[in-house]
């Protein structure tokens, strides 16, 4: 499914969970990199304006459905794909990477607030190994010397995969930026997937996920800087939803006619 942008189409090319294992369980078999991005309607914004972090998409591996829009604008273009949140995809990766005895890293968030995350993943998936947990400092370039300063800390601590909570577009540009330098490791964009584990966030309750109404929960808990956010997302829907039903009719008029017998 492509979404569409001023000169720029994102491709999520991870249809659903099943797809997502096979890939992340085949590169972490054979000791391969690589980078994965979890898109939603902020994302779409910020890929307009910035081209930088359009460069960072463009340089992803993997691309899943973060967001129920995204979802329901697939299912408009008649090339549906599954919800994959970035949250709900940590517990399923650590526990490929724990079955396939690779080990972890966790950057991004605090100290604290990894610690805790750190803790929590080890009770719930044994076997997990994490080797190292970085907390940037205010002013994180995710492409400059501090950037280098972080993989030069990963490539010592032999992690196999990082699971990167630095909020986008940071965690993206990092990925990109560390694929390039670390070639055997796997980075996975999060965002705030690691402060629910520490209880640093509270998740909005499953009856809500449920619902596709968490968007209206985070927004409310965080107005001052979610709700202008919000409000740019449903912006550049109509934009969207054009788009879709063009790769819809297009598919149409793309079919070739049955014979009729």
């Amino acid at each position: 499914m492509r979404f569409w942008g001023d000169t720029f189409d994102v491709t999520v090319n991870v249809p659903d969970w099943v797809v997502l294992e096979r890939h992340i369980s085949s590169r972490l078999r054979a000791g391969e990199g690589f980078s994965l991005a979890t898109l939603n309607l902020d994302h779409l914004v910020k890929l307009r304006r910035e081209p930088q972090f359009r460069d960072a998409y463009e340089a992803q591996d993997l691309v899943v459905a973060d967001g129920n829009p995204i979802v329901w604008l697939s299912k408009l273009a008649g090339r549906p794909v599954s919800l994959i949140p970035g949250s709900d995809a940590i517990l399923p990766l650590v526990r490929i990477a724990a079955a396939h005895g690779k080990s972890l890293a966790l950057v991004g968030s605090t100290d604290d607030t990894l610690a805790a995350a750190k803790t929590h993943l080890e009770r719930e998936v044994p076997g997990t190994r994490i080797v190292a947990t970085i907390a940037p400092p205010m002013g994180f370039n995710p492409v400059g010397a501090s950037a280098d300063a972080v993989l030069d800390t990963l490539k010592q601590s032999e992690a196999d995969m990082v699971l990167l909570a630095l909020g986008a577009p940071k965690q993206e540009l990092f990925a990109a930026y560390g694929r390039g330098k670390l070639e055997h490791v796997g980075f996975v964009s999060i965002g705030a997937g690691l402060d629910f584990f520490s209880g640093a966030q509270v998740r909005a309750p499953a009856w809500v996920r449920a619902i596709a109404m968490e968007w209206l929960w985070r927004a409310l808990s965080q107005p001052a800087r979610l709700i202008p956010r919000y409000a740019k997302c449903f912006g550049i829907l109509p934009e969207e939803v054009i788009h879709a039903l063009k790769l819809r009719f297009s598919a149409t008029r793309n079919t070739p006619a049955r014979e009729s017998k």
